[in-house]
This record gives structure tokens, C-alpha cells and sequence, in this order.
């Protein structure tokens, strides 16, 4: 796993103390040698092959570098067990993965390029570094994936359960950076990939109250960020507005309206259901509209924008229209019009 040999605190099911603790994560953020070994001294901590970050876990502080030209994006997020993951139900690679992908996804969304990320992880006494282990290595294959380089952070001692607090810092070219507050009316309305299916395995959790086979429901477990798709977006100059789906798409598109001033319209019909079951079958749209953790990218485009009906692979569908009324609305197959309230999860109103 590249997270250090295998100790009596593997076996014992006890998290390893505070130094060995940071050192182990560090070594295996840096992909490199164990911490005692002369070639791991003298690289201090930097990560082979980002530009980026100059010196990262080891210091008082990371040393950034923000590519010329460019501005500095930063997001943090929160995962709480009980709340957004549960041991029993979560593998700590999923934990893990999820945990940086909240992150990697607002990044995506201002059609940003993801550089650097740090961690800030509050563990339980009784908590196996087994699962420790499991949780940077869920975390550290994403952000390989993205170039991403894990630069610095914090551990502390929680009086239970599991927090992890991650800062993504992304850059995107100066004045390019795609914001909610674009949208205009007439502006068509559109959305990578398909909604509903984290819902759907969370569903499923609930009601059958085990785990459930993470390969068959990686839109929960192992969601994908769409960097690619958001860095193809901006660099093409298509959106007008984008936000990620993190939150339902009902919700997250009330957010753009607000922050544009303006209303929506979206085709019931045309909002693309997540397969999920065997055989695969349509989520409910219920699940689509409100469900939330799809990580897709909701955007907006001029009317005469041409949008490419797939980016890097991930289908781009069309769903409705940017209206003057400051009302969203859906419409069903008949042509039905009722209000579209933010139904996706809302902190503090959710109990």
C-alpha cells in the first residue's frame, strides 16, 4: 500500500501516535522512500513531478507556487461520520475517496486545474490504523489521478468517530474561472452524466442497512470528479454559469438562479436517470432531482453556444432554459408547470 511496514499497531486495532502518524501519511503522500532513509531527508517532503508545491508536509508551512498567469482557487469541505459516511456501510477507500472528491469536484466546476490538497484528520483512540491506512490510500488514488499533491494538514485525537477536514487549491487562468453568477435568460441549461444514482445506493443502505457492493454503486462509493470535463468547458469558453451537483440537482441549480438573478425551467423528460439494480433500471426522478453527491457539472450556455453532446467520454445532456421570472419550475411530459423547490440536503434543516 506504500503507507509503511506493517506494525503491532495494524494488529492491535490502535491508531499509531502523532509523529509516526504524520510521517507514515507523509511518506505515502510523497510516494517516496521510508522517513529514516537519507534520499527521503534530502527531498524534503516534495512531491516528484508537481511544479507547484516547492516543499509540502515536513514544514511549519507548504511552499506554493500559483502557475503564471493565474489566479488561486481554494475550496475546503467536511466528512463527518454519521453523517456524510459510516464505517459499517463505507470501506475506508470509499471514505477516503469521497472525502477529496467533495473538494476536486468545486474545483471542476470554476473549470479549474486541481494542484494541491491538505488534510486535516481527527481519529477515535480505538480506531485500527488498518482502516487509517485504507482511508489515505481511497485518497491518495484520486489525487494521483489528478496531479494532485497531498501538501500538509493536521491530525488530532476525536472523542469518537472519524472527521476529516480537506482544503483543495486549485488555479485557473487570470479572469477565466467559471462562476454561478453568468446565467442569463434565454441561456440553455445542461448537465454532465447521469443523476441519481448515489441516492440510490443510499436508499438501498438505509433499507436494507448493509453494505452494498461498491462496484456495482461507484456513483456512491467512488464518484468520479469531472475536472477533464470542466477544464474542456472553460478552456472553449461554452458556460455561462456552472456549479457542481453536490447537493441535489434541485438545490444546486436554486443556488445559480440566486446568484444570477434569474429563474429556470427544466424538462422532467429530458433529465438523465441514473441505472442502477439488475436488471438496470431508471432511478426515480425523485432521486434525480433531489438525491445529491452526483458530483456532475450543471451549467449554462448561450442559446447559438454550440455544446458537444459528450466531453472526454461523459455524456452532455440538455435540460431546460434560463427564464427572467426569478421562479424554477419543472415542467412534466404533458407540459404541466409546478414550482421546483430545493429538495437536496440542507445542513441544520436535516435531522
Amino acid at each position: 500500500m506504500g503507507l509503511g511496514s506493517t506494525s503491532a499497531y495494524d494488529v492491535f486495532a490502535l491508531p499509531l501516535p502523532e509523529k509516526p502518524l504524520i510521517s507514515r501519511i507523509g511518506i505515502a503522500a510523497a510516494n517516496r522512500p521510508s522517513a529514516g532513509s537519507p534520499k527521503a531527508r534530502s527531498r524534503g517532503m516534495r512531491s516528484a513531478g508537481n511544479t507547484h508545491v516547492l516543499t509540502g508536509i515536513g514544514d511549519d508551512c507548504a511552499v506554493l507556487r500559483v502557475p503564471a498567469g493565474h489566479e488561486l482557487l481554494a475550496t475546503t469541505d467536511f466528512s463527518l461520520e454519521g453523517v456524510h459516511f459510516r464505517r459499517e456501510w463505507h470501506p475506508p477507500e470509499s471514505v477516503g475517496h469521497r472525502s477529496l472528491a467533495r473538494g476536486l469536484s468545486d474545483i471542476a466546476a470554476m473549470g479549474g486545474e486541481p494542484f494541491a490538497a491538505f488534510l486535516s484528520l481527527a481519529l477515535a483512540r480505538s480506531l485500527p490504523q488498518a482502516w487509517v491506512d485504507h482511508f489515505m490510500k481511497g485518497l491518495l488514488d484520486l489525487a494521483r489521478q489528478f496531479g494532485v499533491t497531498l501538501a500538509g494538514g493536521d491530525t488530532a485525537q476525536s472523542p469518537s468517530g472519524v472527521l476529516a477536514d480537506i482544503v483543495v487549491l486549485g488555479s485557473a487562468p487570470k479572469g477565466k474561472a467559471v462562476l454561478r453568477s453568468g446565467a442569463r435568460p434565454g441561456d440553455r441549461i445542461y448537465v454532465t452524466g447521469a443523476l441519481g444514482g448515489s441516492a440510490a445506493a443510499l436508499n438501498l443502505l438505509f433499507s436494507k442497512r448493509k453494505k452494498l457492493p461498491s462496484k456495482r454503486f461507484s456513483a456512491h462509493f467512488f464518484p468520479m470528479p469531472r475536472i477533464q470535463q470542466g477544464r474542456v468547458l472553460r478552456t472553449k469558453n461554452i458556460p455561462s454559469s456552472m456549479i457542481d451537483i453536490s447537493d441535489g440537482l434541485s438545490t444546486d441549480l436554486n443556488h445559480l438562479c440566486e446568484e444570477s438573478g434569474i429563474g429556470a425551467e427544466i424538462w422532467a423528460e429530458a433529465i438523465p436517470r441514473a441505472l442502477v439494480g439488475g436488471p438496470p433500471k431508471p432511478v426515480a426522478l425523485d432521486l434525480a432531482l433531489h438525491g445529491g453527491e452526483d458530483y456532475e457539472l450543471l451549467f449554462t450556455a448561450r442559446p447559438r453556444r454550440r455544446v458537444p453532446s459528450k466531453i472526454s467520454g461523459v455524456p452532455v445532456t440538455c435540460i431546460g432554459e434560463i427564464t427572467r421570472r426569478k421562479q424554477v419550475s419543472l415542467i412534466d411530459q404533458a407540459g404541466a408547470r409546478s414550482p421546483l423547490e430545493p429538495g437536496g440536503w440542507e445542513h441544520f434543516r436535516h435531522q
